[in-house]
């Protein structure tokens, strides 16, 4: 039960801290979050994933992929 509150505790931090991002600190935040998924379904480092995805969310718009 301490662990649920920890976690609501946490994720309202983090959805609260959302309010003044960039909209690259967006994209970096969703890229970190989806690599790090992805990372973990494919077994291999989710840190690593997420580095990965942080950086292709924060550099995409940059690319002209995203617009």
């Amino acid at each position: 039960m301490l662990n649920l509150k920890v976690l609501a505790a946490l994720a309202a931090i983090v959805a609260l801290s959302a309010c003044n991002m960039s909209r690259d600190q967006e994209r970096a935040a969703v890229g970190a979050l989806g690599g790090a998924v992805v990372a973990e379904v494919l077994d291999v480092n989710p840190l690593a994933g997420a580095a990965a995805g942080a950086a292709a969310g924060a550099l995409c718009d940059d690319a002209g992929v995203c617009n």
